[in-house]
């Protein structure tokens, strides 16, 4: 049967022009690529003919089937593995193939950051430019019911995190993946909550880390942020928050607060309306977590902030009027 295959092999490279004992020259040969690198997918369920006619038409340099037979001949035709790979300015042909049949497949990674809003969200994975597009055109519900999401509102559902894989993945995997590992960590943090927190769900305790979030410009001040909010819904105290107000407006808002945003009502504005804003209105990170479900203890009702990125913590209304007076009227009364 060996026999019969390099016989077979010998056929093949005659057919191409190339001698009998040019066979290991060719599959050791670096290839002219032309480019530092060309990308090629490899398809589940694919063979090895089928991989090789892939990496020729992605525009490297080889026949299809001479790479093949090398592959048969060299026991590798059998053993590839699917997914995304490069092909580096030099490669040879039998590099390739140990390649495919080691699985060094060529993996990416997107990065979402804290705070962002599902906006930026899904702005971010649809244009990255290894991710494949299946996405777009999806609504927020379609897209929540693909990726097995119960909720009706995607705010705040994903997980801020780096988030690596292969090349051309799909985009609804990476929505998939970061909703999953929100679920996960929600989960930890109301483990861990407060026995005398005034939140009542893990959907809550999302809520408010996401205010958490928007609200503080140094770390270290998450804790005493999330018992001002705390304090408040404890007493039933409105929550008078800037950032809910700001995403009430959505791509509306103009980029500066003022005075009538706060006096226009909507589901958002808690200057307007007692509780929590009924979704969250950002992604937030562990900490942001952590602190809404184990705020600090304290008796604030109010900050302010210095300007610095730190704020200024107070009991009383009078305590915090001075504040503002001070960091942000200048001085004026």
């Amino acid at each position: 049967m060996k026999s019969f295959v390099f016989k077979a092999l010998l056929v093949i490279f005659a057919m191409l022009g190339v001698s009998a004992g040019g066979i290991a020259w060719y599959a050791h040969r670096p290839l002219a690529i032309g480019a530092p690198e060309l990308d090629f997918t490899v398809a589940r369920g694919a063979t090895m003919r089928q991989a090789a006619a892939a990496i020729a038409a992605a525009g490297v340099p080889v026949e299809p089937r001479l790479l093949y037979w090398i592959a048969r001949i060299g026991g590798r035709a059998d053993r590839i593995v699917a997914g995304s790979y490069v092909a580096a300015e030099g490669i040879t042909p039998w590099l390739l193939i140990l390649k495919i049949a080691n699985g060094e497949v060529t993996r990416s990674d997107i990065l979402l950051v804290e705070g962002w809003n599902f906006r930026q969200v899904r702005a971010a994975v649809e244009a990255h430019p290894y991710l494949l597009k299946d996405t777009e055109g999806m609504g927020d519900t379609e897209l929540l019911a693909a990726i097995g999401a119960t909720e009706s509102h995607p705010e705040g559902l994903f997980f801020p995190d780096t988030y690596v894989f292969d090349r051309h993945s799909s985009a609804l995997a990476v929505f998939r993946e970061a909703y999953r590992a929100m679920q996960r960590k929600l989960e930890e943090a109301w483990n861990m909550r407060d026995p005398a927190t005034p939140l009542k769900t893990p959907y809550e305790a999302l809520i408010l880390a996401s205010i958490i979030e928007k609200e503080t410009g140094q770390a270290q001040e998450r804790g005493l942020v999330a018992s001002v909010f705390s304090n408040r819904l404890r007493i039933g105290m409105r929550l008078q928050t800037d950032p809910t107000v700001i995403y009430g407006f959505g791509e509306g808002f103009e980029g500066r607060l003022r005075r009538r945003h706060l006096d226009t009502d909507h589901d958002y504005n808690t200057y307007m309306r007692g509780g929590l804003p009924p979704t969250p209105i950002a992604m937030p990170g562990w900490h942001s977590l952590e602190a809404a479900v184990k705020p600090v203890q304290s008796e604030y009702l109010y900050f302010v902030a210095r300007g610095d990125g730190t704020s200024v913590f107070s009991r009383n209304l009078t305590d915090h009027n001075r504040a503002v007076n001070q960091y942000q009227r200048g001085g004026q009364m």
